[in-house]
């Protein structure tokens, strides 16, 4: 059901040199003498098409590593100084450029080899069908590596056909208007003769290779993307333009100054026609209790601090926090059909994702005090936690039932050994909390620690409550913990400290992100209802009341409000977060210093006291936020290279 990325870019005989340029100048890789060999027979440019997957993978957002945990959602241990925090911390310059300029461009030019080889060839046993699909699938890689360029840097040079190693740096493309490079991405690329040409869906043996889904799911997030308010009349620097390079019909200009309302329509007509094929030829369908993934089969009732199991009521609730875990922790073949196109990771960053599990899991070994363990290497923030709902559906804020300021930090009075130290803060709440959360007093996993629940203990440093000065690096800098992309099932072995902890294939496009693109839509065209429509079967989903009209008035939230809090809390730790607090202009609030706030797990010491703990208190570390971080920069070697580029406002 899947394919293994390594294997698959180990198929094509092309050299080093043809896999990797160095710069954006080298877009397109010189030919080598075997290039060729790569279209000889159809096996041979079926591993041709799948290596130009792989900075699918190697950009992926999921690592606790990578750029896009710069956002408010987690923090890291101080001490580790990875993309995400430098990226937080504004370390990165013209002279230490990060982000995916090299990966992206490199593949596209993959990209444009394969598609000029396929002209010149006739593989042995290639069907006309196979190579119509073939040119779809590297036309919509050009596309989303398009896109994730845009992402990072605003408006970027096209490159949409291989350039002769002879062409002179000055014949280089500039920066071409974002609006221009959305409809090159939408309509050039992702145009009907691509969509059908690419397959309803991914078969057994080539899982994981573009879809009409998933070509259709990134013509949304795109045009979606164009008609929010950074790219659609409000840009910070609306002077900012090229200086001797113009883009077709705009001119130097690179950023519209004027909102055009008009791109939440054909946003909302692209997602809503994303939908429709996702859930018809697409076969697509949302997790939920009625069809529950297989890696919750046998999982017993979890305990849930505050929710009594014995009663039907609460049996349910627990079981549905299984469900949710399972959303990200399983495959198509473990009967998931929410992911419309996902990625399995590979060699190292195949157990980054394992890195947000708890220090010591389960000790293997006593008298070495060896342990098996993660890193605790994303740590919620104070923000996360209080932006996903209570069990009424309401933010804390705004729920009169539920504890406000530090009466959230108290004991919530539970009795049950192990948990005493529940907070307030912890109970009550909907079951996505206890799904994507956990807390001193909670239970990691039902069967984690040989077959018996992993209870967590901040408080103990001979538990999970050991800090920096005990450990260097792996500890939890703001008092909680992590389970998205961790099944229910895992369970490690005190025998010899092995696990069944699997590498998932992670969500690049599921199901219910179009669910809410629509609803972001319509909420952005001040059409309440038909936005609730498509907000309440997540909200229903994830056990929680419908959400009406009447409701939204009296919450003190507007509509936008509120599916922009869906979207935060349902797809918590997926890397939208990074693009939307952009995409929206909440960065300068959201990201600024002093925002992110933890418990008070590094100050408190060692066994440490509950009141000591149990406080809120700001993340010590420089975080801070300038406007110039809407764009990564281009490395200063770029812009010197080619004459036609401009560099990123401010850097």
């Amino acid at each position: 059901m899947k394919y293994n990325i390594k294997n698959i870019a180990l198929g094509v005989s092309l050299s080093l040199s043809v896999l990797v340029s160095c710069d954006y100048l080298d877009v397109v890789p010189p030919e080598q003498a075997t290039a060729s060999d790569t279209m000889k027979d159809r096996n041979n440019a079926v591993g041709f098409i799948n290596s130009c997957y792989i900075a699918v993978e190697s950009t992926t957002p999921f690592p606790y590593t990578t750029y896009e945990w710069s956002a408010d959602e987690a923090v890291n241990s101080g001490e580790w100084s990875e993309n995400g925090q430098k990226a937080s911390w504004n370390l990165y310059s013209a002279t230490n450029a990060a982000g995916w300029w090299d990966a992206c461009y490199n593949y596209i030019g993959h990209c444009h080899m394969f598609l000029n080889l396929l002209k010149e060839s006739n593989p042995t046993g290639a069907t006309e069908e196979d190579k119509k699909r073939w040119k779809a699938e590297a036309e919509f890689l050009k596309a989303y590596y398009h896109f994730r360029l845009l992402e990072m840097y605003g408006p970027i040079p096209i490159v949409d056909d291989r350039m002769p190693q002879s062409t002179l740096p000055e014949d280089f493309p500039g920066r071409s208007h974002f609006d221009y490079v959305i409809d090159y991405i939408v309509n050039q690329k992702l145009n009907e003769e691509t969509i059908n040409a690419l397959p309803d869906v991914g078969k057994a043996d080539d899982w994981g290779r573009a879809t009409k889904s998933a070509a259709l799911a990134l013509r949304g997030r795109a045009l979606l993307y164009a008609a929010s308010p950074l790219w659609n009349g409000k840009f910070p620097y609306p002077d900012w333009k090229n200086t001797n390079y113009e883009t077709p019909g705009y001119g130097y200009e690179l950023v519209s100054r004027q909102e055009d309302r008009g791109k939440w329509d054909r946003a909302l007509q692209a997602n809503l026609e994303a939908l429709r094929v996702a859930e018809s030829t697409g076969e697509r369908k949302l997790v939920d209790m009625d069809n529950l993934p297989n890696t919750m089969r046998d999982v017993p009732i979890p305990y849930i601090a505050g929710v009594d199991t014995s009663t039907v009521e609460g049996k349910e609730f627990a079981k549905r926090v299984l469900m949710l875990r399972t959303i990200t922790a399983s495959n198509e073949d473990d009967g998931n059909k929410e992911t419309i196109w996902g990625v399995f990771l590979q060699d190292s960053r195949a157990w980054m994702t394992f890195a947000q599990c708890p220090p010591r899991i389960i000790c293997y070994n006593e008298a070495n005090n060896s342990w098996a363990d993660g890193w605790g290497a994303i740590n919620p923030t104070l923000y996360s936690v209080e932006h996903f709902y209570t069990k009424e559906g309401k933010l804390p804020n705004y729920d009169s039932n539920f504890p406000q300021g530090d009466a959230r930090f108290e004991r919530a009075g539970i009795l049950v050994k192990g948990h005493e130290n529940v907070i307030k803060m912890n109970i009550n709440r909907e079951p996505r909390f206890y799904a994507t959360f956990s807390f001193d007093g909670d239970d990691y996993s039902p069967i984690m620690k040989d077959g018996e629940p992993l209870t967590i203990n901040m408080l103990s440093s001979k538990s999970q409550g050991y800090g920096w000065d005990q450990n260097g690096r792996n500890y939890i800098a703001s008092g909680y913990l992590t389970k998205k992309y961790v099944a229910p099932n895992t369970r490690y072995s005190s025998v010899d400290g092995s696990h069944n902890n699997k590498n998932w294939a992670k969500p690049l496009f599921r199901l219910a992100e179009l669910y809410l693109n629509v609803a972001e839509c319509y909420a952005e065209k001040g059409e309440v209802g038909n936005a609730l429509e498509y907000l309440n079967p997540i909200r229903e989903r994830a056990g929680l009341p419908s959400l009406t009209e009447q409701e939204i008035s009296a919450s003190g939230m507007t509509i936008v409000d509120w599916v922009r809090n869906e979207r935060f809390v349902e797809l918590w730790g997926e890397g939208h977060r990074y693009y939307d607090v952009r995409r929206w202009m909440l960065a300068p609030q959201q990201l600024k210093a002093g925002a992110r706030e933890g418990l008070n797990m590094l100050d408190a010491g060692k066994d440490p006291a509950f009141e000591e703990f149990n406080k809120r208190t700001t993340i010590n570390q420089p975080f801070q936020w300038n406007n110039r971080m809407y764009l990564w920069p281009i490395a200063w070697t770029e812009i010197s290279n080619a004459p036609q580029l401009i560099q990123a406002p401010e850097y």
